[in-house]
């Protein structure tokens, strides 16, 4: 029998937020009673969640190659998808499993996990710990990893945002804090170049329509390089206003447009999950860096465990 999925409800101002115990997932993110992700009604959906909605994925988020890597002396192999590659820790990643919860504070809500060794082929015991909390309009994850030995950690927040509640995300304006992104072979791998996006459609370093970045309809699925400065990484505006500005202390961004998204479970009412149906955000270190020498490493360890701090906060322009 399947432990019983807990929640927890953060309210501050006109902003309500639920959380699952299940993959640590956000089910529902409300402003001003406008729903601002895309969710299934029914928390025992997140048990079967093909497409990662809402969840914290992990161990590694993203694509390891091959689903293998050599760490140590050792070559470890990880479970892998009909493409032959690792995605987000696995079929039963951090995302799919049930994490002791409980409440911290009247906005806040901590998240606990022991991850053993070999779990979905990984090194290591490892012990997570998520803490998400809401101050006003923003809702802040501090991401905890601390493991046994040297083992790959890569945690990423993968909630579906669309801003105005239903249609598309096509007719959002997106603004990134990225002069440069790791471009990928055909089955989204990296090639471990970083190239500059000017003169491309993966250019948003100004506010840009992603209909008119992309006229094609082709969709982003692609790690854009952050730099450090002034103001957030990342800025996502509807056409009404209601706009998303995304903080993050990681080193990169995967931009996705929801190109494979297709309804798994009844979705709120009104809504259609489907491309173009939500945009995720997810704040990472690079995709397959285990097996990319020039990308930042991956690697965590007792004496230097991993840690995430990500703010993303939704609200209503004003005038």
């Amino acid at each position: 029998m399947n432990d019983p999925i807990s929640s927890c409800v953060l309210r501050d101002g006109d902003t309500q937020i639920t959380v699952l115990s299940i993959g640590c997932a956000v089910q529902d993110w409300q402003v001003g009673g406008r729903r601002v992700v895309l969710g299934y009604d029914d928390p025992e959906a997140y048990r079967d969640n093909p497409k990662s909605m809402g969840i914290i994925v992990g161990r590694v988020a993203n694509r390891t190659a091959q689903g293998r890597f050599a760490l140590n002396g050792s070559d470890w192999r990880l479970p892998v998808g009909a493409d032959g590659h690792h995605l987000h820790g696995g079929p039963m990643g951090l995302g799919r499993q049930n994490w002791q919860m409980e409440p911290d504070g009247p906005r806040a809500v901590r998240l606990r996990l022991r991850s053993p060794h070999l779990d979905q082929g990984y090194p290591g015991d490892v012990v997570f710990e998520v803490r998400m909390s809401l101050d006003g309009a923003a809702l802040t994850w501090e991401m905890l990893a601390v493991p046994d030995r040297e083992t790959p950690v890569n945690l990423a927040q993968h909630l579906y945002f669309n801003l105005a509640g239903h249609g598309t995300i096509r007719d959002h304006t997106l603004q990134l804090r990225a002069p440069s992104y790791t471009p990928t072979d055909a089955e989204l791998i990296p090639t471990g170049e970083v190239l500059p996006v000017a003169g491309t459609r993966f250019d948003f370093r100004d506010q840009r329509r992603i209909d008119a970045a992309d006229p094609k309809g082709e969709g982003y699925d692609l790690n854009f390089v952050l730099t450090s400065g002034e103001g957030p990484a990342a800025e996502v505006s509807a056409p009404d206003g209601m706009r998303l500005r995304l903080w993050t202390d990681r080193p990169g961004l995967q931009v996705y447009t929801s190109n494979s998204l297709g309804p798994h479970a009844a979705p709120w009412p009104g809504v259609r999950h489907g491309p173009f149906a939500g945009l995720c955000l997810e704040a990472q270190d690079f995709p397959n860096a285990l097996n990319t020498p020039g990308f930042p490493s991956v690697l965590a360890t007792p004496d230097r465990p991993y840690h995430q701090r990500t703010t993303i906060e939704i609200a209503a322009q004003r005038a």
